[in-house]
């Protein structure tokens, strides 16, 4: 498998200005895909906020396995990291994510307060890879099309304060990745959650690691949207042989790259139903996702 990096140096510029930044903001709301849960966390920002307290808040639950998304709640709850799973579309999206950030700064608000300071709103610095929906996020905070949203890595391109309410005040940055990923398997995750630019991965590989999961963990939902047999999911059928029998059910005849591409698609969409394609059990004890 060819090795999948992206980090261009606008996002080299982005994470010099969110360490700039830190130290204007009391809490840092990282995002990251409830899909790719692990492999979406990028870990310049927990080396940017030091002390500074964290809210995970896990987005695209609606394309995501249900049980798989309580696993991993429960993961980060364990490891004390406080965390939400939305649906950034719902419209009392902002009252919970205010309520939550309240919770976690509460020694430090009643520190505030016990001085005579005059209440002010909490300020949050809004952080994520790229395609993880913190725009769609920020304008329904926000209760208006404030930041410019697309289903594409790099639509942010710079940072604006926003105001939520008189309770929250918020720093929108661009989605930034790392120099060097964990392992080559958090790369495909990110690929195929839409966080790299689609020019820059043989999609042939990235396609065959999805089948090889989804015949694992998913067989039924595979053969469902491609109308596959259990004689074509058999284990004598390898996985680029498999993935030449989806290509002529697509009517595309020998043209896999392009069967490739809309596998990936179909399941960045949500056009096989909710998936999760990491699990908490993936990862070994230094924290890899094997």
């Amino acid at each position: 498998m060819a090795t999948i990096q992206w980090f261009p140096g606008h996002m080299a510029k982005a994470l010099r200005q969110i360490r700039e930044q830190m130290p204007l903001v009391d809490i840092v709301f990282e995002l990251v895909d409830a899909r790719v849960p692990y492999s979406s966390q990028n870990p310049e920002v927990a080396l940017a906020a030091g002390n500074k307290p964290r809210l995970l808040i896990m987005t695209k639950t609606d394309l995501a396995d249900c049980d798989r998304l309580q696993e991993w709640l429960t993961y980060f709850k364990e490891k004390g990291q406080p965390v939400l799973a939305l649906d950034s579309r719902k419209q009392n999206v902002a009252k919970i994510v205010t309520k939550k950030s309240k919770e976690i700064l509460q020694d430090k608000l009643a520190e505030e307060k016990a001085k005579g300071l005059k209440k002010r709103p909490i300020r949050a610095m809004c952080v994520g890879v790229p395609n993880v929906g913190k725009s769609t996020l920020l304008n329904h905070l926000v209760k208006k099309n404030v930041a410019q949203t697309g289903n594409r890595p790099g639509v942010t391109t710079g940072q604006q304060w926003l105001r939520s309410s008189a309770e929250l005040e918020l720093l929108d940055t661009p989605g930034v990745l790392w120099h060097k990923f964990a392992s080559q398997k958090q790369g495909v995750m990110l690929a195929l959650s839409g966080a790299i630019k689609d020019s820059l991965y043989p999609k042939d590989d990235v396609a065959l690691f999805a089948l090889k999961y989804l015949r694992l963990h998913q067989p039924e939902k595979l053969k469902k949207r491609y109308r596959l047999t259990d004689q074509d999911l058999a284990e004598t059928v390898s996985n680029p042989d498999l993935l030449l029998v989806i290509t002529q059910k697509m009517g595309f005849r020998d043209d896999y790259d392009r069967a490739s591409e809309r596998l990936i698609f179909d399941l960045r969409k949500g056009k096989l139903g909710p998936i999760t394609m990491e699990i908490p059990a993936d990862l070994n004890e230094d924290g890899i996702n094997e």
